[in-house]
């Protein structure tokens, strides 16, 4: 079938900021005397926000009180250095340019600050998406429904003729649970055979996947967009 609207997840789907989150925890935790975090370990923690992210990554017994110093060095820290190494994934630029071509809206839903996400948006994506939306106080957090739902009601846009497009199990439980078609990108921070445990049937491997499985036409992408 096809879609009016692609709901896109942000860290590990359309942007990789992998290494940017793993430099911002590691100052964080050295600044308190805790051990630094390897790419693979932050690859592991990612996905239920930045407070997650700080919680899985402190030494195990690590009292509340001190989580919340290193959050509160976290935060400052890395929205002024969460565009170092980030980049956008080999084709995506133009999948979204493709997808908005072809009719489809296109939005952003994240568990990353909602100031984060906006920046990131209008910096990678400049007037590519409809609506952006980060963690914001009072609105649960993905995979709480919440904030799918209030694309869906602003946008207009029925939950049937929406698809939702992530790489985590995270973005597989938000899915289900507004009760909306999920894409598992298997180019982001978990493989297959992870997302495939926990229930994803529908994979794309790259972009020029996801735009056929979103419009059901099968394109061609330039070369140099795409790394595969």
């Amino acid at each position: 079938m096809s879609y009016t609207l692609a709901v896109f997840d942000l860290d590990g789907t359309i942007l990789d900021t992998l290494e940017d989150l793993r430099d911002s925890l590691n100052v964080a935790l050295r600044q308190w005397d805790c051990p630094a975090r390897s790419l693979e370990e932050v690859r592991r923690f990612v996905g239920n926000g930045i407070r997650r992210l700080i919680e899985r990554a402190v030494p195990e017994g690590t009292d509340e009180a001190l989580t919340e110093q290193i959050y509160q060095t976290f935060m400052p820290y890395y929205q002024t250095h969460y565009d170092i190494k980030t980049r956008p994934y080999d084709g995506i630029v133009e999948l979204v340019d493709r997808l908005r071509e072809a009719g489809v809206q296109c939005a952003v839903v994240s568990n990353k600050a909602d100031p984060v996400v906006s920046a990131l948006c209008r910096q990678y994506f400049p007037g590519c998406f409809a609506l952006s939306v980060g963690e914001r106080p009072g609105v649960r957090r993905k995979p709480a429904p919440d904030a799918v739902n209030a694309v869906l009601e602003e946008l207009n846009v029925p939950k049937e003729q929406a698809v939702y497009i992530g790489d985590s199990e995270v973005d597989l439980a938000t899915a289900q649970n507004v009760g909306m078609d999920v894409i598992s990108v298997t180019w982001g921070f978990r493989d297959k055979a992870f997302l495939q445990s926990r229930g994803a049937t529908v994979f794309a491997a790259d972009p020029r996947e996801v735009y056929r499985l979103v419009t059901g036409v099968q394109t061609e992408f330039e070369k140099s967009s795409l790394n595969s």
